[in-house]
């Protein structure tokens, strides 16, 4: 080994130590909420070692939790979260209810996207930066840019045949059934918010399908943005699609049996129940056979 390559070799092993020891530090500190100590660390991190990519992560961190703001709202209904019911003088009506809730300070907010979108320029492949954006604008309901980041990933994915990285730079494991069972979980987050959702989880679809043609969910999530649409013609092309993939899935074949519930026609719908009764676990056996039982009267 030349001296030279050495001295370089000891450096970079210097600067990774700095990096990691940096990293440490800061995941310490935002478990203590200091944030104060937490400005100063990031500071000194950023005199040392500029370019390192988990910097770009720990300043996204620090700014969108500092963005968030506990607040008391006042409502006509109760939410998901804990509410504390108000009664008139008389304590006999209730007139509304107050909920924790959490709002998000928009200067803040605008740092942390800031950080994260030059992170995401700086090194393309890391696919943790990515997905903590996605997880965070989901968090504030921005859900237009929400499906704009998850489809920008995809097209990554097809730019980099899906040779993802991830913190400290490693490799991630099963790139592909990774990437797609996360973007699933954001497409039921979707989903949980309402039918106005419908025309992003079809995006979602869409781009998945481009890439994975043979995506058994996506045809499935399509299938169900038709069919609340009260389009089951294209919903069961869909999902007749997904059959031929995966002619045992249980989902798919009741899915199959709802959408031919729902156009009025009989006769298929009692065949994909039976084999949903077939092929299904406990519960969709059961509930294929109820709805066989109200078919057949």
């Amino acid at each position: 080994m030349s001296k030279q390559f050495y001295l370089l070799f000891s450096l970079f092993l210097a600067v990774q130590s700095f990096a990691q020891n940096f990293k440490s530090q800061f995941t310490r500190l935002t478990a203590e909420k200091d944030t104060t100590a937490q400005i100063q660390l990031l500071q000194n991190w950023q005199q040392a070692t500029p370019d390192d990519a988990e910097l770009y992560v720990a300043w996204f961190n620090y700014y969108f939790s500092l963005s968030k703001k506990e607040v008391v709202r006042f409502g006509s209904e109760p939410q998901p979260s804990q509410s504390i019911e108000i009664k008139d003088s008389m304590g006999e009506n209730t007139v509304g209810y107050l909920s924790d809730d959490i709002d998000y300070d928009t200067g803040l907010l605008k740092n942390s996207f800031q950080y994260i979108n030059t992170g995401i320029a700086k090194y393309p492949s890391r696919l943790d930066m990515r997905f903590g954006k996605v997880y965070a604008l989901g968090q504030i309901e921005h859900y237009e840019e929400f499906t704009n980041e998850i489809i920008e990933t995809l097209h990554q994915a097809g730019r980099i045949k899906n040779q993802w990285l991830w913190t400290d730079n490693k490799k991630v494991n099963h790139p592909d059934r990774f990437l797609l069972s996360t973007i699933q979980q954001y497409v039921v987050q979707l989903y949980n918010v309402g039918d106005d959702q419908l025309h992003h989880m079809r995006k979602i679809a869409e781009a998945v399908l481009k890439y994975y043609p043979n995506h058994v969910e996506s045809l499935s999530n399509l299938a169900i943005t038709y069919g609340l649409q009260q389009d089951y013609d294209r919903a069961l092309e869909a999902l007749l699609k997904a059959e031929k993939i995966a002619p045992r899935d249980a989902i798919v074949l009741n899915n199959i049996a709802a959408m031919y519930e729902r156009k009025g026609d009989k006769l298929n719908a009692i065949k994909y129940y039976e084999l949903t009764a077939k092929l299904g676990d406990e519960d969709a056996k059961n509930a294929a056979a109820q709805k066989l039982k109200e078919l057949k009267n």
